[in-house]
């Protein structure tokens, strides 16, 4: 009898050691794979909310934050093998986008290259003039976007991304 209490007993705490010496061990736990850079890891986008009259047009800000250390191409890119900085919006029934205005780039020297480039580093806005059609109906709403960027630091260019955002517009 005092067997099978021992034999129970055991059935029932060994799950219990078992689990207590995986949490334990760390080469029993799997190590986290360490982030992988792209380019929408680098760079964060908000928009600020904008009102608009229907019939009339206002400008919407586009804010870009570039992670310290890196740059993003300016528009235009420098040369034609870069990916320039672009807004992909695209206009709705209620409202159409008049211009959207890239700010001036920054103009530096980098290691991978012979020349200067013209680069956005840092916080940056673009702002983008707005038309709301004369019978677009009164209201909130946020209109989708997607900013093309490309990444680098001073020694390579990580491949071109897209970073998706909301503009929120309210007509009145």
């Amino acid at each position: 009898m005092n067997r099978l209490k021992l034999v129970i007993a055991i059935c029932l705490l060994l799950p219990a050691l078992l689990a207590c010496l995986k949490t334990s061990n760390p080469a029993a736990s799997p190590s986290p794979e360490p982030a992988r850079i792209t380019s929408e890891t680098l760079v964060k986008v908000t928009a600020e909310p904008m009102e608009v009259a229907a019939g009339q047009r206002n400008e919407a800000v586009v804010k870009i934050a570039i992670q310290s250390g890196y740059h993003i191409n300016a528009n235009p890119a420098s040369f034609d093998y870069l990916k320039a900085t672009e807004l992909d919006l695209a206009d709705t029934p209620e409202m159409f986008v008049d211009y959207i205005y890239y700010p001036n780039p920054q103009v530096k020297k980098f290691s991978f290259s012979d020349q200067a480039l013209r680069v956005y580093e840092g916080e940056t806005q673009l702002k983008v003039m707005l038309n709301a059609d004369k019978a677009a109906p009164k209201g909130a709403r946020t209109l989708p976007a997607k900013l093309n960027v490309q990444a680098c630091d001073d020694k390579v260019c990580y491949p071109p991304g897209s970073v998706s955002l909301s503009i929120p517009v309210t007509i009145k």
